[in-house]
């Protein structure tokens, strides 16, 4: 019997994606957990596995279509076997609870007066059931934000408000708010005609969630950002002492996971680091999940392989995975858990809940030779840490405190580090701030094996 395949519901508030490219044709046999197609959604791109072993009778939807959760996509069957029309069991089940609960409701009222029966029947219709329901997230943020959940829209199942329609309603509230001269700088950029050697590229899902994250950060946080440069002498020392022995015990040693710890020491030495704004005060958390920003792989050698409605001008993307619980872990198991993540990440088998819920993230730029950036928050954390490339630079050594040139001056080579730390100004001031970085500082020069 041929076995239909739906679009899968990939988190609470992921109501569609788009499919990429399916890797797998009709006609073509395919193993049970084998990758059937990619798919982007407006969180993560990853790849679907076959639910079942057979033959790819049918698709039923093409590369570049987007599509609602649950909707038939596929058909899994025998080869030489003849797929199922998909469209009458989806619709059945959605159906009829409806129209289970207005029957009862004649029957009693049909004794007293029956012409007035049609008209209470289609009460129910006009406020779906699913809109009642309030995820814990959805409600958290409401009251966070002061939101009339009746001025939203829901594009949940059944009209239930998600969390991503939440963030599109802030978003539009804070758009329209935002008026005068950058509202029309941005509709003057918006209606400059193309010229004639101008190529318009879509943006993926994943570009315009990242676009429009980036501008809500930048238009809810007052950013403010703090530069300390570091010695890294004693963790390149012990990174060269020790990678060796934890790639034998399958773990790569990246100076990545030393920032990751130091920034644990930063948390704890400053609580409130670690820690997010509402308008109805500042939430510590207590738990201490770090964020890693990971580049994901140029597309550009393989965006020909998908339909022009798919490409984009995006060179890979970005996603910031969650390493949980990092100031429960060693040196050695921050660095499997980064592995894992990063791996997956690139090779695009994370889970969604796995770019979720982070406290605080970290942006090391520096593997690409930047030496000083200014990152972005990621909402709705209250900072990030930015790291530089690791250099040799000449810096004067001195075991005098005073300033003034002394005998006792030295001029050494050190691998030295630039660190930036931004944080929402509404949470900390510039005093707290730099406690943060100095404590971040004082655990990588001062790092003991």
């Amino acid at each position: 019997m041929a076995t239909i395949v739906r679009m899968p519901q990939m988190g609470e508030s992921v109501v569609e994606g788009t499919i990429l490219r399916w890797l797998k044709q009709p006609g073509e046999a395919i193993a049970k957990h084998e990758p059937l197609l990619t798919i982007s959604t407006d969180k993560i791109d990853t790849e679907v596995p076959a639910p079942v072993a057979g033959v790819l009778l049918e698709v039923s939807a093409p590369e570049g279509a987007t599509v609602r959760a649950g909707t038939v996509i596929a058909t899994i069957g025998a080869p030489g076997e003849i797929a199922a029309p998909p469209s009458t069991p989806p619709s059945t089940p959605p159906s009829a609870p409806p129209s289970t609960p207005p029957s009862p409701a004649p029957a009693r009222q049909t004794q007293v007066e029956p012409p007035a029966v049609a008209p209470v029947a289609p009460a129910p219709a006009e406020k779906p059931v699913g809109r009642a329901f309030i995820s814990p997230v959805v409600a958290r943020m409401s009251a966070e934000h002061g939101i009339d959940l009746a001025q939203v829209t829901g594009t949940g199942l059944g009209g239930r408000i998600t969390r991503k329609d939440l963030e599109a309603y802030l978003a539009t509230v804070k758009r329209e708010v935002a008026e005068g001269e950058e509202g029309a700088a941005e509709s003057a950029s918006a209606s400059l005609p193309l010229a004639a050697d101008d190529v318009l590229q879509p943006l993926t899902a994943m570009r315009r969630a990242i676009a429009q994250h980036m501008v809500l950060s930048k238009r809810t946080s007052p950013h403010v950002t703090t530069i300390c440069e570091v010695d890294m002498t004693n963790v390149v020392r012990h990174r060269e002492a020790n990678k060796r022995t934890y790639t034998r015990n399958g773990a790569t040693l990246t100076y990545t996971a030393y920032f990751i710890a130091a920034a644990v020491a930063g948390l704890r030495a400053v609580p409130l680091a670690n820690s997010r704004f509402t308008d109805a005060g500042i939430v510590i958390h207590q738990r201490v999940h770090i964020g890693v920003a990971v580049a994901l792989p140029d597309r550009a050698k393989t965006q020909t392989e998908f339909p022009e409605e798919t490409r984009s001008a995006e060179s890979g993307g970005l996603l910031v995975p969650v390493i949980r619980n990092a100031d429960e872990l060693s040196l050695a198991g921050i660095a499997r858990a980064l592995n894992d993540l990063v791996n997956r990440a690139r090779a695009g088998l994370l889970k969604p809940d796995e770019i979720q819920g982070g406290t605080f993230t970290i942006t090391n730029h520096g593997t690409g030779g930047s030496l000083i950036a200014t990152p972005i928050i990621n909402q709705p954390q209250s900072g990030i840490l930015g790291v530089g490339a690791i250099v040799k630079r000449p810096v004067v050594l001195s075991s005098s405190a005073s300033l003034l040139p002394s005998a006792d001056d030295v001029i050494a080579i050190r691998p030295m580090c630039y660190l930036s730390y931004t944080f929402d100004h509404r949470v900390m001031d510039g005093a707290q701030g730099d406690k943060f970085l100095t404590a971040v500082k004082e655990q990588l020069e001062n790092w003991e094996n």
